[in-house]
């Protein structure tokens, strides 16, 4: 256990190297500019290694947004299941938030520059948002498994298209040269999600006509709640 322990610290350290490296090439030399070979070099190690952590430069460029969202689909899962849908997603959303809040100062600055690259960049947005589709397929299928509908189910693609819509109201707008960008990410997202709930109809991500799970409460059109 103790030398496995031991490897997979070296791989996140050889990781985490490798997006420094990364990262700060393509601040100096720009994004098209960087070669694999010079990214791999910078972190003292062989392209071969490079390549069993990215495929390509963009995969290390993108790599921190996409680890904020493997832990979106993991809270999102973990959520109990008689939360409704657009519920245990603001709870998902809102922990990937709390894990950037916790951070420490070298993490944040990691996620300033990563998202600053992204948003300079117009190949590494257009992949960005390519992934987010992706990960918006997922979402859907998570809610409908916890659901257990299909995930061709209208209501179930109607409430996480307008999460997406929300979260990303809540991502927008906030500086990326703001040392407490986290906080104001933190604040803007509880606001906007705040928003949108009490826009909302209470349970109207989650019809009286679907089975109700055990401890589930579920307010009807009429008003009445249903266990």
């Amino acid at each position: 256990m103790g030398q496995h322990g031991l490897r997979e610290r070296k791989k996140h350290r050889t990781r985490l190297a490798l997006i420094d490296a990364a990262l700060d090439l393509f601040a100096e030399q720009g994004y098209e500019a960087t070669t694999v070979d010079q990214i791999a070099a910078a972190a003292d190690v062989s392209p071969r290694t490079f390549f069993r952590y990215f495929a390509t430069k963009e995969d290390v460029a993108l790599s921190l947004p996409l680890d904020g969202q493997e832990v979106m689909l993991a809270e999102l899962a973990a959520r109990p299941s008689e939360e409704p849908p657009f519920t245990a997603l603001g709870h998902a959303m809102r922990a990937v938030v709390a894990m950037l809040e916790e951070s420490d100062p070298t993490e944040t600055a990691r996620f300033l520059k990563a998202r600053e690259l992204i948003e300079s960049t117009p190949a590494l947005l257009a992949g960005s948002m390519h992934r987010l589709m992706g990960n918006e397929r997922r979402l859907i299928e998570e809610v409908a498994r916890r659901e257990g509908v299909g995930d061709d189910d209208l209501l179930t693609h109607f409430a996480v298209a307008l999460f997406v819509s929300v979260a990303r109201t809540g991502f927008e707008h906030c500086r990326v040269n703001d040392v407490s960008i986290t906080g104001s990410i933190s604040a803007r997202l509880d606001a906007v999600l705040a928003m949108a709930e009490e826009s909302l109809r209470p349970g109207w991500d989650r019809p009286p006509t679907r089975p109700v799970l055990p401890g589930q409460f579920i307010e009807g059109s009429s008003g009445q709640v249903a266990t």
